[in-house]
């Protein structure tokens, strides 16, 4: 296997080399996180206020003890996480980058930084307008009977269960062009078949959005849809 040198030149490196510099890497990623995690835990009361921000009107309760100081912990983690993935992703492109081939390298670096822009995309897209739309619809249902008071911890769950999901979906053009890439799928046979992702993605956005709100599910399905034909044009300026 191949590694690269300070001075661009290539060097063959040993099973035992490998494993050592695999060890840095993961070592240096936990401690990035670890990092993350401390000042996310700092300022987690600023945090928790930041996931409130879309419910309001609502009062969260903490109907079991502890339940805050554990919902805490949990949303820091998912916080250090995601702050510290653009790190940790850098540090596995480093380790896997010097034994692709160039043709290659040409296509992994902006396929992963578009992946990542598509990730924090997807979850701006989501707390700013999924999410506001789709807890306005909840909170106002019934509002006159019933006056919303919500688990903290189950609101969490909630907001991160739309959120990844919504990023997740953001992801479908990079899968596109991966699978286009490797001559699996073609665009034209991607652009055949738009009629089958339009119908799941309505499944799709009917699943993510557990509001009957029709206005939520269709702005979902139509991004879902726009992300699958920007994949089609890219993979197709790619390959011509």
């Amino acid at each position: 296997m191949k590694h690269i040198e300070s001075k661009n030149q290539y060097k063959y490196m040993t099973i035992i080399e490998h494993l050592k510099e695999l060890r840095e890497r993961i070592l240096f990623s936990i401690i990035i996180v670890f990092l993350t995690l401390i000042i996310c835990l700092i300022y987690t009361k600023e945090i928790t206020l930041f996931l409130q921000q879309p419910a309001l009107g609502v009062k969260f309760l903490q109907l079991a003890p502890g339940e805050y100081l554990f919902v805490s912990l949990k949303v820091a983690i998912y916080s250090a996480v995601i702050i510290a993935s653009p790190l940790i992703t850098y540090q596995v492109l480093q380790f896997i980058l010097p034994g692709l081939t160039k043709q290659e390298q040409i296509y992994i670096i902006p396929i992963v930084i578009s992946s990542i822009a598509l990730f924090f995309s997807g979850t701006f897209f989501s707390y700013k307008f999924l999410v506001p739309i789709t807890l306005n619809f909840l909170i106002n249902y019934g509002s006159e009977i019933i006056e919303p008071i919500w688990s903290f911890d189950e609101y969490c769950n909630f907001l991160i269960l739309i959120t990844f999901s919504t990023a997740i979906c953001f992801q479908i053009p990079v899968i596109q062009i991966l699978l286009g890439i490797n001559n699996i799928v073609t665009w034209k046979n991607m652009l055949n078949k738009w009629k089958y992702i339009a119908f799941t993605a309505t499944i799709i956005g009917a699943i993510i959005t557990p509001s009957t709100d029709p206005f939520t599910q269709v702005c979902l399905t139509c991004t879902i849809i726009a992300l699958y034909f920007s994949g089609i044009i890219i993979l197709k300026m790619i390959k011509t």
